[in-house]
């Protein structure tokens, strides 16, 4: 990996995939969650999948979602990462591993505490997603995270105003984005384009 990486997640239209296709980040993501706004099913995250450059990693973000509903996704082709956002633990992690060998897997914490960074920290995920909320677009005190021993993946209310700061504060292996990328709900292109764009050229200094 050259540099930070960059992920948009909360893909839910046929528009968010052109979007990607034209700004390029590392990763896109889908919601399988039926209480967010964001929720996709199967069906329709595999013809987003269709529609995007194929270099384009998927990510599929769960919350205490089925072992097999996860493996099945990973097997068909739709997602190749799993990002656990419930109460999963170490053994789930191992199942999942039994059940859909090669499909890395994320789990993202919700940060308030030390304690939840001591969480993060202990984790057997293969990375660790660092995160204000659930969704809401809120970032958390990155003081927190200063001196976080391992690689992780940040996220909580980043836009492509405030990734140059982030990334020379707390110099994170990948940004994820999805609230700080909308308008009125919605992907906005150009926000997609101009976070992409902020993580290259922070990149390049």
């Amino acid at each position: 990996m050259n540099g930070v990486q960059i992920k948009i997640c909360g893909l839910f239209r046929p528009e968010d995939a052109q979007a990607v296709n034209a700004a390029m980040p590392d990763y896109a993501g889908f919601v399988f969650y039926e209480k967010s706004k964001r929720n996709v099913s199967p069906a329709l995250a595999g013809e987003l999948r269709a529609a995007m450059d194929a270099t384009i990693r998927t990510v599929g973000v769960f919350v205490g979602a089925p072992v097999a509903q996860i493996a099945a996704l990973y097997q068909n082709q739709t997602i190749s990462v799993a990002q656990l956002h419930g109460i999963e633990d170490d053994l789930t992690v191992a199942a999942l591993r039994k059940a859909a060998p090669g499909m890395e897997i994320w789990q993202a914490f919700k940060v308030r505490t030390e304690a939840d960074l001591l969480r993060a920290e202990q984790s057997r995920a293969d990375q660790v997603l660092l995160d204000g909320g659930a969704g809401e677009g809120k970032p958390f005190d990155w003081r927190l995270a200063d001196a976080f021993p391992r690689p992780f993946i940040l996220a909580g209310g980043l836009t492509p105003d405030t990734i140059p700061c982030a990334i020379q504060t707390l110099h994170p292996m990948m940004v994820d984005l999805s609230t700080g990328v909308e308008t009125d709900g919605v992907k906005d292109p150009d926000k997609i384009l101009a976070a992409v764009r902020a993580v290259q050229t922070t990149n390049a200094k």
